[in-house]
């Protein structure tokens, strides 16, 4: 059998945005401090398929440091994924599926922020690759420390508003 790699669906999964501040957040100059939290996991299920959920939660916080907005967007895929290697099959997973998602991510941050009456955040692109490589390197020094993992944060940049 030859190997396979598809699309068969994408869809939201779970959608949540807040204005905690609101009306209070419309008053002021709009300079938000944005923090960018991503996180992709792989569930394997019948028929070579898996379901991948990339989740990126965004929340900018004001100058005093309080909440002006948070959205969280659980974008899901459904990949068939037949006939490749263990260890291919993870960093295509991993990078590939998240690379196909983001862009349905990136829109739906924008929307929601208009939709609740603040400016566009235009997300930059990510490197999924290096995420994954970082990750590889964080697993494997902890096996050879026993240290606890720490989650991953996006660099500055990573962001456009």
């Amino acid at each position: 059998m030859a190997a396979e790699f598809a699309m068969e669906r994408i869809y939201v999964k779970d959608l949540s945005f807040e204005s905690p501040q609101a009306p209070a957040v419309f008053q002021g100059a709009w300079q938000p401090n944005v923090q960018l939290d991503i996180n992709s996991k792989a569930v394997g299920l019948p028929e070579d398929r898996f379901e991948v959920v990339l989740t990126v939660t965004v929340n900018l916080r004001g100058p005093d440091g309080s909440s002006a907005a948070i959205i969280e967007v659980q974008q899901a895929g459904l990949f068939r994924v037949r006939d490749i290697p263990e260890e291919q099959r993870a960093r295509m997973l991993a990078t590939l599926c998240p690379n196909i998602l983001f862009p349905y991510v990136r829109e739906t941050v924008d929307s929601m922020m208009v939709r609740g009456g603040l400016p566009p955040l235009h997300l930059a692109p990510v490197n999924f690759d290096a995420l994954f490589d970082e990750a590889v390197k964080r697993r494997n020094a902890k096996k050879a420390d026993g240290s606890p993992t720490v989650s991953t944060h996006l660099p500055k940049g990573a962001v456009e508003h």
